[in-house]
């Protein structure tokens, strides 16, 4: 019988997973999707949209699709996705992983600020900035509705939903974004500080380097730990070596996500 493999997914490694397990004769894959972005990227292999009603939906999914390894490719801040995947993964006894890309660290010249929470952060801002790039996604934008003598840039995929700060701009986009695209909308908006939440990853690190080639203070919060005992991998290489695969040319640490 073919080893079915579901992924959790969302993330460009969890892409590049699916479409490398596709590839491979005798691998049968899934990849479940929240359902949150309108027009996802296209996914190899078979695709279901939704959730699954917690854990014990998800543990009777897996033992009605008779599914032999369960990997977590969501993005790093899904805290309630991973921890419901691992109670559902211990209740049946299918195989799990968690893929996660490393954190961003800060390099000479950062003028970083780590918090634990989007509230945390926004009790941060207002010493820190008064015109505000909000690089958090479209979802927990209700913690800044409060600052009402800041302004605020929203950018994300689909236009995020009520509440917002009363001054927002929403910018609709899809990255990667450049180091020169993103220093462009921080001069344009005349931006004095970013927020952004960990993700890691280069494809969403340009923000970064041009906070720091322009001297912004960046608030960043912290991503969530995983739950205890499940085990981490950081990219797709990793996950084919625990899955005893041989990792094709190009997989890799390189892996990155929007």
């Amino acid at each position: 019988m073919s080893p079915h493999v579901l992924i959790l997914g969302g993330t460009a490694e969890a892409r590049r997973l699916a479409a490398d397990l596709a590839a491979r004769p005798g691998v049968r894959v899934t990849t479940s999707l929240a359902g949150r972005v309108a027009r996802p990227a296209p996914v190899a292999g078979e695709v279901r949209i939704g959730g699954f009603g917690g854990p014990e939906g998800l543990a009777d999914w897996l033992r009605a699709h008779r599914v032999d390894v369960l990997v977590d490719a969501t993005h790093p801040f899904a805290e309630s996705i991973t921890a419901n995947a691992a109670r559902a993964a211990a209740a049946t006894g299918v195989r799990a992983l968690v893929l996660r890309r490393p954190g961003w660290r800060p390099e000479p010249g950062d003028d970083w600020h780590f918090v634990g929470s989007l509230d945390a952060a926004a009790e941060a801002l207002p010493r820190l900035g008064r015109r505000v790039f909000l690089s958090t996604g479209r979802l927990g934008l209700a913690a800044f509705r409060h600052l009402t003598d800041l302004s605020f840039v929203v950018r994300s995929v689909d236009p995020p939903g009520p509440p917002l700060p009363p001054d927002t701009r929403v910018v609709l986009a899809r990255g990667p974004f450049t180091v020169t695209d993103e220093t462009r909308l921080l001069r344009t908006h005349r931006i004095d500080v970013l927020v952004t939440k960990d993700s890691g990853g280069e494809a969403t690190a340009a923000k970064l380097t041009a906070a720091r080639d322009l001297g912004l203070p960046v608030v960043v919060v912290r991503r969530p730990a995983p739950p205890a005992g499940v085990t981490v991998v950081p990219d797709v290489a990793g996950v084919l070596a625990r899955l005893g695969l041989s990792s094709p040319r190009g997989s890799g640490a390189a892996d990155t996500c929007p």
